[in-house]
């Protein structure tokens, strides 16, 4: 699973320290070059332009609702208009999941194995590989 990540920059959007952390080490495990941390939606579209003028994002995991109770919608909504492939995770239900236009993207339901985001997130890297 290495391979799919290396190089790779991975944006992660939660609020929960703990998750963020233990997702940033399983992805460096997996081979990522760089994890980008955001816990809000400003801090994270500001997270989103610095990294696209340092090489870019390859895919991103994002927390649905935040602490600050505000939607990632807008996040989702700024990664799709790049290109960039994400997949929601969450505490809740996912048919209780707005996706808004992202109907496709996937959805994790906390609580989650972490090697179950990670494998994924190497799903949607491999199709950027592919195509």
């Amino acid at each position: 699973m290495a391979s799919e990540f290396q190089g790779r920059r991975i944006l992660v959007v939660e609020d929960e320290p703990l998750v963020t952390f233990l997702l940033e080490d399983v992805l460096m495990i997996a081979g990522a070059q760089a994890v980008v941390q955001a816990a809000r939606v400003p801090e994270a579209l500001s997270a989103i332009t610095k990294a696209m003028s340092e090489g870019g994002i390859d895919a991103a995991v994002i927390d649905y609702t935040l602490a600050d109770g505000r939607s990632a919608l807008p996040v989702a909504d700024r990664l799709a208009a790049l290109g960039v492939p994400f997949v929601f995770a969450t505490g809740l239900e996912a048919s209780a999941v707005n996706k808004g236009q992202h109907v496709d993207a996937p959805v994790i339901t906390k609580p989650y194995d972490p090697d179950e985001v990670v494998s994924c997130l190497a799903g949607l890297v491999g199709r950027i590989s592919a195509g």
